[in-house]
């Protein structure tokens, strides 16, 4: 059996427990590049319900990987959703991780 070295793991090791389901990862995708996005529209775009899209959010926010922000827009409640720079961070070492598995390229080979 061949030894690994401490700092060689495999990449499954870097997937994200957040970003684990298909609802959460795709909502993190579609907030990337600092976009504010409303929850309607979120849901839009990501074809997603409402009850599993408020429930990733909810997750997301826990751990620190959206901000959500609530107001109004002509009298009717808005809430408005953001990803963090945690959130960002996250979604890039989990998707690396997924090119890697898929790929069988090394993550930290690739980042060079």
């Amino acid at each position: 059996m061949k030894e690994r070295g401490p700092s060689r793991c495999h990449p499954r090791h870097l997937l994200d427990d957040a970003l684990m389901t298909p609802v959460r990862f795709s909502a993190m995708a579609a907030l990337r590049n600092e976009l504010e996005i409303d929850f309607a529209t979120l849901a839009e775009l990501i074809e997603a319900g409402d009850s599993a899209l408020s429930k990733a959010i909810a997750l997301l926010n826990q751990v620190g990987y959206v901000s959500v922000r609530k107001g109004y827009v002509a009298n009717r409640p808005r809430t408005w959703i953001r990803a963090t720079p945690a959130g960002m961070k996250a979604l890039a070492t989990h998707s690396a991780a997924l090119h890697a598995i898929a790929t069988g390229v090394d993550p930290g080979v690739a980042a060079s």
